[in-house]
């Protein structure tokens, strides 16, 4: 019975964060200025810490699904903003924003939850988020309305990536009983990983209301599109991830956005209302999130 409780809980608790995430983001975005601006990173940091405290790095292995996994991202970014363009152009950029963007630094605290192989996705979120911030700068340069740098993107993944994957190496390395005490009780990750979603959620909900837009369709447009994306990159990367024998890991990795990272990117170098996708995406991608803890018995 407790096992089931704990279950329903992990289940109801997304949405039931993003609701409070919006409700309150007033008081969340005061007091992550307060914190002057570390409340996230901090969040990040021991996320991936506690998560990364479970990875043997000697199983770590660069395979041909994280290859085609980074094919369907950029390639399909570009085509979705080929595709999109009927649309208008800040839909097209808010489509292509969605399938750019790298895997959230998340995904392996979710994956974990569901099953996947955490050295695998572990090798693919260094290997996506460094990949992109080389590629990145060239597509936003191409359909955005700012110089983009390989600099200014990695200033914001690496230190949040890296730091937590090298302390927990050190960790297990240096201190194994304690790498040991944190690997088992790695659930914790899921419940700061929940927090953090909630001062996410806060922001940007703080960040639309503040810059809403007057034309009303062009958000709902974006908006679904975005749960679209979600969706179909969720089902693409479970298919290639069931040819190489981790079904989770693909879709994980594919349908799980570093949203924060997409938010900024559309905002900074893109037309501001192409942000209203990723924004949106957030709320889709904790849906399917939330429906596949469910389905996780």
């Amino acid at each position: 019975m407790q096992r089931l409780s704990s279950h329903t809980l992990r289940t109801i608790s997304m949405p039931f964060g993003m609701v409070i995430g919006a409700l309150l983001c007033r008081q969340i975005v005061a007091v992550d200025g307060w914190s002057g601006g570390m409340l996230t990173p901090v969040l990040i940091f021991a996320m991936l810490f506690f998560t990364y405290c479970r990875v043997d790095i000697t199983k770590m292995r660069i395979t041909m699904m994280h290859f085609w996994l980074f094919a369907a991202q950029i390639v399909g970014a570009m085509l979705l903003y080929t595709l999109c363009q009927p649309l208008g152009e800040s839909v097209a950029q808010g489509a292509m924003i969605c399938a750019l963007a790298p895997i959230a630094m998340a995904a392996v605290v979710i994956g974990g939850m569901l099953g996947a192989n955490i050295e695998n996705m572990t090798t693919y979120s260094l290997l996506c988020n460094i990949g992109t911030a080389f590629v990145a700068p060239f597509i936003l340069s191409w359909v955005g309305n700012g110089e983009c740098t390989l600099m200014q993107i990695l200033t914001k993944v690496a230190p949040l990536l890296i730091a937590p994957f090298v302390a927990g190496q050190l960790c297990r390395f240096a201190l194994p009983k304690v790498a040991l005490w944190v690997a088992d009780h790695s659930r914790i990750s899921f419940y700061i990983w929940l927090v953090s979603l909630v001062v996410v959620v806060g922001r940007t909900t703080a960040f639309v209301i503040d810059h809403s837009a007057t034309d009303l369709t062009t958000e709902i447009i974006l908006a679904a599109v975005a749960a679209i994306i979600c969706v179909a990159q969720f089902m693409l990367g479970r298919k290639i991830g069931a040819k190489y024998g981790d079904t989770v890991a693909g879709g994980q990795s594919l349908g799980q956005k570093n949203t924060v990272m997409a938010v900024w990117m559309a905002q900074s170098f893109l037309n501001p209302i192409s942000c209203v996708a990723p924004t949106a995406y957030i709320v889709w991608q904790n849906i399917v999130n939330s429906y596949q803890i469910y389905r996780k018995k």
